[in-house]
């Protein structure tokens, strides 16, 4: 199964940290990439730490512009709390575009946005060995 993952990891790459829990095979695609064409892959990822409660605007975009109809994905995100509500941007976006959601993946990841930056962050040490563990199982689950 050829899979590829859309992801934006800014402040501490927390997300990409998750990633690199991957398969080697897996593509990784920078969503402030270029134009890019996801037709060959049997399914697609997005992850992203969580901004202002949403997944980052460019992987919001990039899936609005380049996600093809009807492919299967699946979500990751890191986040300095782990609310219900960070997927449902992304999984509207998906949905909009007649996809099959097989899961979402949540874990915290160190954060020093704003004021968090003041008191020297929230979530320290996040993701841990276990968290990426965990996201890898949760991909080798996904069949």
């Amino acid at each position: 199964m050829k899979t590829a993952v859309v992801y934006y990891s800014h402040h501490h790459g927390n997300t990409k940290k998750l990633l690199d829990a991957l398969p080697e095979d897996v593509t990784l695609l920078e969503a402030e990439g270029k134009e890019t064409d996801l037709s060959a892959y049997d399914r697609i990822g997005f992850a992203s730490g969580i901004y202002g409660g949403s997944f980052a605007p460019q992987v919001l975009e990039f899936a609005k512009k380049y996600l093809p109809e009807g492919k299967d994905v699946f979500f990751a995100a890191t986040a300095a709390m782990k609310l219900k509500g960070h997927f449902k941007a992304i999984r509207r976006v998906c949905e909009g575009k007649n996809c099959r959601v097989l899961g979402e993946y949540l874990c915290q990841g160190y954060n020093t946005f704003g004021p968090f930056k003041l008191v020297g962050g929230t979530s320290k040490g996040h993701p841990t060995k276990e968290e990426t563990d965990a996201f890898r199982a949760f991909y080798d689950a996904l069949g």
